[in-house]
């Protein structure tokens, strides 16, 4: 891809990003993105040829300029399993707040846009392989708890780390952000592992 058909595919997603963030979520249509960006319609499809590839490639777009893959470097490279829930517990719930204006952006449109619910469920199964591994890591230490099977633990760990949850805690709760962290890996630790 040239640098100026790069630079304009990026200019695309910064202006889609922004209008969900916005709260114009209930529905942002190409139009009102290629308005936005001062290109036509036309230019938009010719990098996304449907709306449900711009919205996928978005949350992707936000995931690379946060650093997702550099957030996760600790939670892939623990040295044990407990080790590993409570970093991907970290990176993960320490990126919610950041991605928090999108997940409301992709609430709203869900319900009756099936692109947007394609991208945020995207979205949203990555987060449930990282609980996959982490639940793995726990059980090849032999330390996974006996009471729920490998997909239970998954689970409630995936459960645990919603971003509904991560809300009730921070605002109609008013908990801090360290305390919500602590306190899932706690409960994670207590639910998950089995105590030596």
């Amino acid at each position: 891809m040239s640098s100026k058909n790069l630079k304009t595919r990026n200019h695309i997603l910064k202006t889609t990003w922004k209008l969900l963030e916005s709260g114009a979520g209930n529905r942002v249509r190409m139009t009102d993105i290629a308005k936005a960006s001062s290109l036509s319609r036309q230019a938009i499809y010719l990098h996304f040829p449907t709306r449900s590839e711009l919205l996928i490639a978005t949350t992707r777009f936000i995931d690379d300029t946060h650093n997702v893959d550099d957030r996760l470097y600790k939670s892939r490279h623990s040295s044990s399993g407990v080790e590993r829930l409570n970093n991907f517990i970290d990176a993960w719930g320490n990126y919610i707040p950041e991605i928090y204006g999108m997940a409301k952006a992709f609430w709203a449109m869900m319900e009756t846009d099936a692109a947007a619910a394609a991208a945020w469920n995207g979205r949203m199964q990555a987060v449930r392989h990282g609980c996959d591994a982490a639940v793995k890591a726990l059980k090849a230490d032999g330390v996974l708890s006996p009471d729920y099977s490998m997909k239970q633990a998954a689970d409630i760990l995936w459960a645990l780390l919603s971003v509904e949850n991560w809300e009730k805690f921070r605002y109609d709760c008013k908990w801090s952000q360290q305390k919500y962290i602590k306190t899932v890996q706690s409960i994670a630790f207590k639910t998950l592992v089995i105590e030596a």
